[in-house]
């Protein structure tokens, strides 16, 4: 049975582990192991940065996601980005990204300082985009652009 929880220092080497498994699969992107480290560590060091939660079977991590956080004026309300999401191939397609996701959106429900939630996605990931769209979600308003040092 499909648990999910808020990650630990323990769930590190796993979290990393599924990060540079996601940036290739979905970018074809090879992440610096300590850099992404490091930066996870920070994340689970300073909740004001956001914080994984992570899917679990019997104890063995199958997936996880991470949540950032945008303050709305226009809203008065703070929106939750959902990010780095993952899920172990062979738990793919059994509904463990859906249990994620509706804890996600049953917390934001619950919680009336929270308004809302979006993601953003490689234009070029089509699975995920389906799988997004079958949740409810829309891409329709928003085009995210960056700029990156």
């Amino acid at each position: 049975m499909i648990s999910i929880r808020k990650a630990t220092h323990k769930d590190l080497a796993t979290l990393v582990d599924f990060q540079l498994k996601l940036a290739f699969e979905t970018e074809g992107i090879q992440l610096n192991r300590e850099t992404l480290h490091k930066g996870m560590q920070a994340i689970q060091d300073d909740p004001a940065k956001g914080f994984y939660t992570v899917a679990e079977d019997n104890g063995i991590v199958v997936g996880c996601y991470l949540i950032t956080y945008e303050w709305s004026e226009w809203r008065n309300g703070m929106v939750w980005w959902l990010q780095s999401v993952y899920v172990a191939e062979s738990y793919r397609k059994n509904g463990v990204f859906r249990l994620m996701y509706e804890n996600v959106v049953r917390t934001i429900q619950n919680d009336v300082s929270l308004i809302g939630l979006r993601l953003y996605v490689d234009k070029s990931n089509a699975r995920a985009m389906k799988v997004y769209e079958s949740m409810g979600m829309n891409g329709e308003h928003y085009t995210v652009y960056e700029w990156m040092k």
